[in-house]
């Protein structure tokens, strides 16, 4: 409506314009004087100014009539299309013109101008491959997505804009949620252009979306023939989906299987903490502890992990606590100043019931970087060391309100999860999850049992630990409780 007000008002503002410069040049002494053939003719200046644009208007129709004797010339000489380019070029000049506003009115966000000026480059131009891509566009812009979705199906009938129909579809059923009709979608596309590096990150994200460990690793490999992800990322990628197919072929049952997978995937990422475990418990059940231990070792020097020295406790699970204390040392004797190997060893300890000892490997962890895990070994190691309730309780009370330490968060997201997988829970990025803390504000409180020492052990060792830390919800009063760890 803005724009038919605007075109009324430039109409009157010329008329009226003209109206004035008319009148002014009525007003106007004097003229010009034609002298043809012996005869005079006298012209008013207005009359000039109409003879000047009649003039014009007769040269403009000069050059037109010898276009078309020139083409009509060219069709008497046995050119048939001489004639049919010669009106064609004036409507494809109108088309290639309303093409062009009709692009430059979609940059601008004015998607009903370019829906119009589309239609009138079609009516010229006759050329859908150019035109229904601007129709497409310029109704999803005005939420017309019938007519987008309509025009997208237009251009798979031509193979030259198949692709484009394809991907525009696409775009749509992953904008609708309709994800199983996308995962089709991409895979047409992905065989339409295999070194599409937006088709093949949709198609990978579907595919781990959705469990296609096989699918997605055969992308992957894709996207690094096509040079679109550098050779080391692909091996940990590569890494994550042949653990996560690990997963799969063990929920199945088939744990020969699915050891084979976890060995492989360790082999490609060493420091991928959930295949080395997997990859020690498939050589544990083998038999093979020192395989075993030199995958956990190899893994915890990478990134020390709570998990990795669990899983190193599976290797001898009849040892005693002393045992266990030098056995461990070659777990940690590569990081000896890391807090996990600190906070590791000083359980070990209290396990052992070395309570000064324990103290020793915290160090002054509690002051520089306290945990609610590192508080809570203090509170363990006064309790064995007999100290008072208070003593204890103060820790205690601490250790609620102190941070929770390293987690699995997104990178992409900063979302928290309880354990590590291939896919963020949240924002459904691949590849994303890493251990570290998070920010101070996202962190959450640890409750109850949450927040007793790790202590891995399974033989029959003994440890004084006080009753507040095996249950902080219980208003029970602190005494001496002996907990006997149970094996696993």
């Amino acid at each position: 409506m803005l724009w038919s007000l605007m075109k009324i008002v430039a109409f009157v503002a010329a008329v009226t314009a003209l109206t004035y410069g008319g009148t002014q040049l009525m007003e106007v002494d004097g003229g010009m004087t034609v002298d043809v053939a012996g005869q005079e003719f006298t012209l008013s200046p207005l009359e000039m100014v109409f003879g000047f644009g009649a003039l014009v208007l007769l040269v403009w129709l000069g050059l037109k009539l010898l276009a078309l004797l020139v083409a009509s010339f060219k069709f008497l000489n046995g050119d048939e299309t001489a004639i049919s380019r010669y009106f064609d070029r004036n409507r494809e000049r109108k088309g290639y013109e309303a093409l062009s506003e009709g692009m430059m009115a979609l940059a601008s966000g004015e998607g009903h101008l370019a829906m119009a000026k589309a239609a009138r480059a079609e009516k010229y131009l006759q050329q859908p491959q150019l035109t229904n891509l601007l129709t497409a566009q310029a109704a999803e812009m005005t939420g017309d997505r019938e007519k987008a979705e309509e025009t997208y199906k237009r251009l798979l009938s031509d193979p030259k804009t198949r692709f484009v129909g394809v991907r525009g579809i696409l775009k749509q059923k992953l904008s609708e949620g309709k994800t199983d009709l996308a995962m089709e979608l991409a895979k047409k596309a992905f065989a339409l252009k295999p070194k599409h590096e937006e088709t093949q990150d949709v198609l990978l994200r579907l595919q781990a979306e959705k469990a296609d460990w096989t699918g997605a690793r055969k992308t992957l490999g894709a996207k690094l023939k096509s040079g679109s992800l550098p050779r080391d990322v692909h091996k940990r990628r590569d890494a994550v989906l042949a653990l996560s197919e690990a997963r799969d072929v063990l929920d199945d049952g088939k744990t020969i299987e699915a050891r084979e997978a976890a060995i492989q995937a360790n082999r490609l990422s060493p420091d991928l903490i959930p295949a080395a475990i997997m990859a020690a418990q498939g050589y544990i059940a083998q038999g093979n502890a020192r395989y075993a231990t030199r995958v956990l070792t190899k893994a915890w020097t990478a990134q020390p992990h709570p998990d990795l020295a669990g899983a190193f406790a599976e290797i001898a699970p009849d040892e005693t606590a002393a045992e266990r204390v030098k056995r461990f040392a070659a777990l940690t004797k590569s990081t000896p100043d890391h807090p996990e190997t600190r906070m590791l060893t000083a359980e070990l300890y209290i396990a052992a019931e070395d309570f000064p000892a324990a103290r020793r490997a915290l160090g002054d962890l509690a002051d520089k970087a306290p945990t609610a895990r590192i508080l809570t070994l203090m509170a363990a190691i006064e309790r064995g060391e007999g100290a008072d309730d208070s003593v204890v309780r103060g820790w205690l009370t601490k250790a609620l309100t102190a941070p929770r330490g390293p987690q699995w968060i997104c990178d992409n997201c900063q979302h928290i999860h309880a354990s590590w997988g291939p896919t963020c829970n949240n924002c459904g990025a691949f590849d994303t999850l890493s251990w570290r803390a998070p920010p101070e504000n996202d962190v959450a409180m640890p409750m109850g049992t949450e927040m007793l020492p790790l202590i891995v052990g399974k033989g029959q060792t003994t440890a004084v630990i006080p009753a507040e830390i095996v249950d902080l919800d219980a208003a029970a009063s602190p005494e001496d409780v002996t907990a006997q760890e149970e094996p696993k």
